[in-house]
């Protein structure tokens, strides 16, 4: 069939696991965010969910750190964090093997990609997939860039496996969704941990919505440290909804919250032909 919503949102562990703690003045407004994101994504009737999401040392390490990777499983686990801690119960996930082989076959024909037929979520999964999909009853299949041990996927290369996608999801004939999950500007388990530059996220977002890929395209890693922390290195995931929608995007909800560690964002982009 052909890709039928894309999105982006953040995916921060504070979101659930500090809920209590934070400014209902600022929670709120995210949490209605979260379920205007989760309507919008019943409205499109997609078969299955693609999540792209960062690694966080949950499933590969530096002795096999892929730059894409995609599950390949019928179900899936989650979350690999202490339940308790994260606020989300531990559960079971549908997936669906046969539709990840397929994109997996269709991707491989221009970016390399690495598959895993075991996969345990970590928050960078679990924490969208618990508003967007909190009966956990639409199969998903999650992918993964390598945001997180140098040497990083390049932005270019997210680029082309956002381009990848777009041609697997085209090739199918079921109805996809599209969510890529991540930052923006944080500094996590670091002394800078609740540090946000707003003025930063804000340009990205304002890049992202313009699918302007040239900017995009244009952040060094060692200025994204400097300014967006190594959190920052996740608009990698972003960046790769971008290439697959290919339309302007709207941003409905960006707040920067210090208890949750990260400037919170919900952001659609259209499908475009």
């Amino acid at each position: 069939m052909s890709l039928v919503f894309a999105g982006i949102c953040s995916h921060a562990p504070g979101i659930t696991g500090r809920a209590s703690m934070a400014d209902a003045a600022l929670r709120e407004p995210l949490y209605a965010a979260y379920r205007r994101l989760r309507e919008q994504l019943i409205a499109a009737r997609p078969d299955a969910l693609v999540v792209v999401a960062a690694e966080h040392f949950a499933n590969f390490f530096m002795n096999n750190m892929p730059s894409f990777a995609i599950g390949m499983a019928d179900c899936y686990s989650g979350p690999i964090e202490d339940p308790a801690w994260l606020a989300i119960p531990r559960t079971r996930i549908p997936g669906n093997a046969a539709l990840s082989h397929d994109l997996i076959r269709q991707i491989m024909q221009t970016v390399d990609v690495a598959f895993a037929e075991e996969w345990r979520f970590d928050h960078g999964i679990m924490v969208p997939l618990s508003f967007l999909t909190p009966a956990y009853d639409l199969p998903v299949v999650p992918a993964n860039i390598n945001c997180q041990g140098p040497p990083l996927t390049p932005l270019h290369r997210a680029w082309a496996f956002g381009e990848a996608l777009r041609r697997a999801a085209d090739s199918v004939p079921q109805r996809l969704a599209l969510i890529g999950t991540g930052g923006i500007s944080h500094w996590p388990a670091t002394p800078d941990s609740g540090k946000i530059n707003e003025a930063w996220d804000r340009q990205l977002l304002d890049r992202w919505v313009r699918n302007d890929k040239a900017a995009l395209l244009s952040y060094s890693d060692l200025d994204t440290y400097r300014d967006a922390g190594q959190g920052g290195f996740e608009i990698r995931t972003f960046i790769s909804v971008a290439a697959a929608a290919r339309g302007p995007g709207h941003l409905q909800h960006y707040a920067p919250i210090p208890i949750f560690a990260v400037g919170c964002t919900i952001a659609t982009m259209d499908v475009a032909a």
